[in-house]
């Protein structure tokens, strides 16, 4: 019959199943506004960094500072404990030099290279860290275990996310 249409893995659909209604089709754009809560510890800790800190959370059972903070520790499943304020210098752990956007267009001749970095921050337990863009650098210059700080825009400038760090630079 050409009046059906099969969905993979789903129900047979028919044109006289949509025209009497007892399935829905549109073409029309629907509004699907969300949102998006954080939880208890992201939202902490994007509120700090609007403030120009970076804070984590401890776990008393490993006694690991953890960061990004979370509620309950990964390793031993307990909750998590204190709030500790950390610094915003750390080391480079690992890099890449990115020639691609991220639109997934190239990157020009003339641009510089995109340098994203997982940077373990001081104060929070090794292997702890966050993801950002290094500046202030040329790409044959980073080194792993380099000493870098972070670059804050303005206060007033500030939304509450990871980009309120602009980059990190060398010490």
């Amino acid at each position: 019959m050409q009046d059906k249409i099969k969905v993979s893995g789903g129900t047979a659909l028919s044109e006289e199943r949509i025209r009497s209604g007892e399935i829905f089709l549109t073409e029309d754009a629907l509004d699907c506004a969300y949102a998006w809560d954080t939880g208890v510890a992201i939202s902490r800790y994007l509120k700090e960094l609007k403030n120009g800190r970076i804070i984590a959370k401890e776990c008393r059972e490993c006694n690991r500072i953890m960061l990004p903070p979370r509620i309950f520790c990964e390793l031993c499943f307990r909750p998590s404990g204190d709030w500790v304020f950390v610094q915003d210098s750390g080391v480079v752990n690992t890099f890449s030099i990115c020639h691609v956007h991220w639109d997934a267009s190239r990157v020009k001749e003339d641009e510089k290279p995109y340098l994203p970095a997982v940077i373990e921050i001081d104060g929070a337990s090794p292997g702890m860290g966050i993801m950002h863009l290094l500046g202030e650098v040329e790409p044959e210059q980073i080194k792993i275990g380099m000493k870098v700080k972070a670059v804050w825009k303005k206060e007033n400038e500030r939304t509450g996310s990871v980009t309120d760090i602009k980059y990190f630079k060398p010490l």
